[in-house]
């Protein structure tokens, strides 16, 4: 578990395919210093598993389903990824609940600035829809964002500058891909409500899609989700 707060940005020095598999290696300097072989780190997002370590750069395997599901397929030696290590029982909870199991990747589909902060707008993927919505959390390549709008093809967030200069955002591009990760509570708060139990009719017998959006916007309603 990890909390969307970057520790530090490591660039990549390493990648070797292994039949289906690859190999990667960063090079970073803080986190390695709490840093074993073993231990669950996030990469851009990417909850990995330290497989070996030095005293300058750390590796860990990457899945063929994680390399078909996620932007570390894209990866090349000299990109700039963000690190954050694994959540202890001690640690301030700055950001918001991160899994480290991506959704889905998006595309990046403008950048600019007003004053000092940033503005990212990113598609938004049909599959997640129902889980962003504005002040809601996300996390992309692994930071806790705030989502700031809404539209029906894309969502934004404004990052400010300490945010966009000390993590990879700093290094991405219109039409690059992006990790995203719904925030998790949204995850079982929207599954719940859309199940058979947010009514004492089971859905299965309403036969309008209309009628269970109504339930569900109503008992979202009931429970502080939307306001009055």
């Amino acid at each position: 578990m990890f909390t969307g707060i970057i520790k530090e940005t490591g660039r990549i020095n390493k990648i070797k395919d292994k039949t289906f598999d690859r190999e990667i290696g960063v090079r970073c300097n803080k986190i390695l210093k709490d840093l074993c072989i073993g231990d669950s780190i996030a990469v851009s997002g990417v909850c990995l598993t330290v497989t070996n370590k030095d005293s300058q750069s750390f590796s860990c395997d990457v899945s063929f389903n994680t390399l078909n599901n996620t932007s570390l397929k894209h990866l090349k030696i000299g990109n700039v990824v963000n690190l954050e290590n694994s959540l202890t029982v001690s640690d301030k909870l700055g950001g918001h609940f991160v899994s480290g199991h991506v959704d889905c990747t998006a595309k990046i589909l403008n950048i600019s600035k007003t004053g000092r902060s940033y503005i990212v707008d990113v598609e938004l993927p049909p599959d997640i829809c129902d889980y962003i919505v504005p002040n809601g959390s996300v996390a992309i390549e692994g930071i806790s964002l705030t989502i700031t709008g809404v539209q029906k093809n894309s969502f934004r967030v404004v990052i400010i500058p300490y945010t966009f200069e000390n993590t990879n955002l700093s290094e991405k591009r219109v039409g690059d891909i992006v990790n995203i990760e719904i925030d998790i509570l949204a995850r079982y708060v929207i599954n719940f409500l859309k199940s058979d139990r947010i009514s004492n009719t089971s859905t299965s017998d309403i036969s309008s899609r209309d009628l269970k959006d109504k339930i569900l916007k109503e008992k979202l309603r009931e429970n502080g989700f939307i306001a009055e």
